[in-house]
C-alpha cells in the first residue's frame, strides 16, 4: 500500500468574543473561564488563527492526506465560538482523503452547549463511521476506514463539567464495551489503528492525570486500547506535546499539546505504510510549522 500521511494536531482554542451571548450564560464556571482568558489564555492563543493558516500550508507543503483533531476548538464553548472556529478550521477539512476529529472538554464546556446541540450544528458534519452498528451513543464510536490497512476509531470522553475546580472526562461504559468489540471486528485486525480522544489517558511521565483535571477511566480505555494489534493512542488536552509507551497498554499514547499555544506548539505527522508505521514530531519556528526528523518515532516497525 502507499503510504498515508495522517497529520494530528489539537487544543487550537480558537475565540473572536462572544456576540450575542447573555450576560447569564456567564453566570455559572464560564464566569471563571471568562477571567482566566482574559487576563491568560488569551494572550497565549493571540495568534492561533494566523497559525490555522499556516498549518494549512504546511499540510499542503507536506502532502498531508488525513488530519485528526482531537479537540478543544474554543474557550468557553458557546454558540459563537464553535461557529467561529469552524469557519477558521475549514481549509483544514478538505485535505486529499479527509478530516476527523472528535470534541474536546471546551466545545462541551457546559450543559447549555450540549442540550443547546451547538458541537453538532456546527461540526456534525465532520462526524462520520462505516460501522454504525457498534454506535452507542449518537456518532460514538465512530470508525472510518480512510486508506488501505488503516483504521481510525473516534471515542468521545469529553461531556459538560460545570463545577469550576474541575475538567476531568469520562468515556462512558456503553462506548468502552463498543471499542472492545470494533478492535475485535474482523475489518480492523489487519489495519493499524489509530484511536482518537481528547483526554490523555496517561501523562508524559506515564502516570495518571489528576482527578480533577484527567480521564476518570483512563485505565479503561487502555486495557480496552490494549485489543488491538497495531495502532497508536492520539489525544489532547495536556497543552505540552509528548510520546510515551506504558506498561498497561502495548500502543504507543500520541498527545500533539496545543497546536497554537504560544511557545508550546506541537504536532505529530505520521506515516503509515507497508514498511511500518512512524511518528515525527513537529513545532512551530516563529513562521511557520516545521517537522523534527531527527526525533522520528517508529510505531511500528
Amino acid at each position: 500500500m502507499a503510504v498515508t500521511k495522517v497529520l494530528h494536531v489539537s487544543d487550537v482554542h480558537l475565540e473572536d468574543g462572544f456576540p450575542g451571548v447573555p450576560f447569564k450564560a456567564f453566570l455559572n464556571k464560564r464566569i471563571a473561564g471568562y477571567a482566566n482568558l482574559a487576563f491568560r489564555r488569551r494572550k497565549a492563543f493571540a495568534e492561533a488563527e494566523k497559525k490555522i493558516d499556516a498549518l494549512a500550508a504546511f499540510a499542503k507543503e507536506q502532502s498531508v492526506d488525513v488530519i485528526v483533531c482531537t479537540g478543544d476548538y474554543t474557550a468557553l464553548g458557546t454558540e459563537p465560538e464553535l461557529a467561529y472556529a469552524r469557519k477558521i478550521i475549514e481549509p483544514l477539512t478538505h485535505m486529499p482523503i479527509g478530516f476527523f476529529t472528535v470534541p474536546g472538554n471546551h466545545d462541551l464546556y457546559l450543559r447549555d452547549t450540549v442540550e443547546g446541540g451547538w458541537w453538532e450544528r456546527h461540526f456534525g458534519e465532520l462526524m462520520k463511521t462505516e460501522l454504525p452498528e457498534y454506535a452507542v451513543d449518537g456518532v460514538w464510536p465512530q470508525v472510518w476506514f480512510p486508506a488501505d490497512g488503516l483504521a481510525i476509531v473516534g471515542v468521545n470522553s469529553a461531556r459538560a463539567n460545570p463545577k469550576p475546580t474541575h475538567s476531568s472526562g469520562r468515556i462512558t461504559d456503553e462506548e468502552i464495551e463498543a471499542l472492545i468489540r470494533i478492535l475485535d471486528d474482523a475489518r480492523l485486525r489487519e489495519r493499524f489503528v489509530i484511536i482518537a480522544t481528547h483526554y490523555a489517558p496517561r501523562l508524559a511521565s506515564g502516570r495518571p492525570d489528576r482527578p480533577a483535571h484527567g480521564l476518570e477511566n483512563a485505565d479503561a480505555l487502555l486495557r480496552a486500547s490494549a485489543c488491538a494489534a497495531r495502532g497508536v493512542i492520539l489525544h489532547g488536552h495536556i497543552h505540552w506535546r509528548y510520546l510515551v509507551r506504558v506498561p498497561e497498554c502495548p500502543l504507543p499514547i500520541c498527545g500533539a499539546g496545543s497546536t497554537t499555544h504560544d511557545g508550546r506548539e506541537g504536532l505529530w505527522m505520521l506515516e503509515v505504510g507497508d514498511a511500518g508505521v512512524t511518528a515525527t514530531p513537529g513545532t512551530w519556528d516563529q513562521t511557520r510549522y516545521v517537522l523534527e526528523p531527527d526525533q522520528a518515532v517508529a510505531l511500528d516497525p
